[in-house]
């Protein structure tokens, strides 16, 4: 064997040991006896499959205050930060910063990433960056790019045909924004147009869509609809849909079935969206995540994406999808034990099967995995532990010494 993980504790709270050989897990059962190049005495402490971020920005991270502050706070100030830093930065930028950022979020545990890739960027500087990135992580990060058209499908000149370039290279995902064409009728026509390239070449559709306050940003029914008359159920999902938050429930009891059943993902960002959201209300102040617990009890598919870390939307972010997930249980009131264990489902295996990834602490499945200072998720969520060694592809990638603290109280 190459590494044999001793005593560790499953998420579902058995004890196992788990054998890896060849880059793939060989067995996980208790009292494995097998000679190993390599042994993690993961004793008492919680073994997890990998981290995985569904929705992020990873052209713009680790930008933050270039050119300036985002003064408001506001998503569309940062949209506009944004275009101004596409138009100063080099391909050489960009991929600086990305591995900056892939090396925070290794050593997190976060061993996949679905970025997307602004590709309206005249120059074609993020589309070039990432795919360079790409390859440069490949054998330890898997990183999943969506082609996404920031300033809109059809409100942005030549976007379309960006998106298209940008898969032609070799992005995996068609993206969209629909709420920021300049038109309902555009946003629709946008989802439509996308959904149609995706089934026309065999790809996942991943939309930004409805990010706002306004609940009649309904582009999450066209989203289910065109997935249906398309036939791409299980392949889309839609990320944010934070105006569901101040739909009426009339409405959401009526478009909860047809996500359902178009087998559409929901991707919540909850760092961001309660960050951005309601800056126009006075109080009380929505905070814009959308309904997860609703969606979850409807039978729609739900994970928790990051979004960014320390660009012109957010200034803060460490790639931690504990953080993450522990904002996010907060925000949709989960904390029942069961739930609290779901929203750690919703940063590892969940985005895991968003995304089609052969993850899972089973034999034959790939060897990647994380050892938390930890008994069990509710407790790593708690407490944010350190990772104490990160397996990726059958090979050890990080590891993280537990805090001492040396107490000097007088009690």
């Amino acid at each position: 064997m190459d590494i044999l993980v001793k005593g560790g504790v499953l998420a579902d709270g058995t004890q196992a040991d788990i054998a890896i050989s060849g880059g793939r897990i060989a067995a996980v059962e208790p009292g494995i006896d097998a000679d190993a190049a390599e042994v993690i005495d993961a004793t008492g402490k919680l073994v997890s499959a990998p981290f995985v971020d569904p929705h992020f920005h990873m052209d713009a991270t680790l930008s933050y205050g270039q050119p300036r502050v985002n003064g408001s706070g506001t998503l569309l100030e940062g949209i506009a930060l944004w275009g101004e830093l596409k138009q100063q930065q080099s391909r050489d930028d960009i991929v600086a910063r990305a591995l900056d950022y892939c090396r925070q979020a290794v050593a997190k545990g976060v061993l996949a990433i679905r970025s997307h890739v602004d590709v309206t960027d005249e120059s074609f500087n993020t589309v070039e960056a990432l795919l360079e990135v790409r390859d440069l992580v490949s054998d330890t990060l898997d990183l999943q790019l969506v082609a996404f058209p920031q300033d809109g499908w059809f409100r942005a000149q030549g976007a379309e045909a960006a998106v298209i370039r940008a898969l032609d290279a070799g992005v995996d995902v068609v993206g969209g924004i629909p709420h920021f064409e300049r038109t309902m009728a555009d946003g629709a026509a946008s989802v439509r147009a996308a959904c149609e390239l995706a089934a026309e070449r065999g790809l996942r559709v991943d939309l930004h869509c409805d990010e706002s306050d306004d609940p009649m940003s309904r582009h999450i029914e066209t989203l289910a609809a065109e997935t249906l008359r398309c036939g791409l159920q299980g392949r889309v999902a839609g990320s944010h849909l934070t105006s569901m938050h101040s739909m009426d429930n009339y409405y959401v009891a009526k478009i909860l079935p047809l996500i359902a059943e178009a087998q559409v993902a929901a991707i919540p960002n909850p760092l961001i969206n309660i960050t951005l959201q309601g800056r126009m209300d006075t109080y009380p102040k929505r905070r814009g995540m959308t309904r997860v617990p609703e969606l979850r009890a409807a039978g729609v598919t739900v994970a928790f994406g990051q979004d960014c870390v320390r660009d012109p939307w957010y200034p803060l972010g460490s790639g931690d999808m504990l953080d993450v997930a522990h904002m996010g249980l907060h925000v949709a009131l989960m904390t029942a034990p069961d739930q609290m264990r779901a929203a750690y489902q919703m940063v590892t295996a969940t985005p895991a099967e968003i995304m089609g990834l052969d993850f899972g602490l089973a034999p034959g499945k790939r060897a990647s995995l994380v050892v938390l200072d930890a008994p069990d998720p509710i407790e790593a969520l708690r407490l944010r532990p350190a990772r104490l060694a990160v397996v990726s592809n059958g090979r050890i990638v990080a590891r993280t010494a537990p805090a001492q603290t040396a107490f000097a109280g007088g009690f």
